[in-house]
């Protein structure tokens, strides 16, 4: 049976926004199979902070994961782009070159689902402020 949007109300009548994501901050993914791999890869690639990826030769990269292609049939068809932290040029990594993954960074989205936002709009509203604005958090 299809669900009705009123379904997706609390019994207080509120209405439920936002996303629940899941925390990944200081998750380090174990990536002994494949499937492991792809999957870790796949949250890295949500993510809204820096991770650091650890390649099979022994470099360490820290950065940030803003493009992928996931869809190779093989490890060595996919790999992740990333902006390394330190430096200007963008890197293309193989899937098939990763050693390890760590989720390392600040999230910059958590906490920060529309339904947070709204939370804090009705009690500044409750406290009688006017001319309400949310500003966003400093990146650092």
């Amino acid at each position: 049976m299809a669900k009705s949007e009123s379904s997706s109300r609390t019994p207080e009548g509120e209405e439920k926004l936002g996303a629940v994501h899941e925390q990944l901050e200081g998750w380090v993914p174990g990536l002994a199979s494949e499937l492991e791999i792809r999957e870790a890869l796949e949250k890295a690639f949500d993510y809204r902070g820096d991770l650091t990826i650890m390649l099979k030769n022994g470099q360490k990269l820290e950065g940030y994961i803003f493009d992928r292609r996931s869809d190779g049939k093989s490890l060595a068809d996919c790999f992740v782009r990333m902006m390394p932290k330190n430096q200007g040029d963008k890197l293309k990594i193989a899937y098939s070159d990763i050693a390890g993954l760590a989720f390392t960074g600040k999230d910059t989205a958590a906490g920060k689902s529309f339904e947070a936002w709204v939370k804090k709009y009705k009690a500044k509203k409750a406290a009688g402020e006017k001319d309400i604005g949310i500003d966003s958090d400093p990146l650092d």
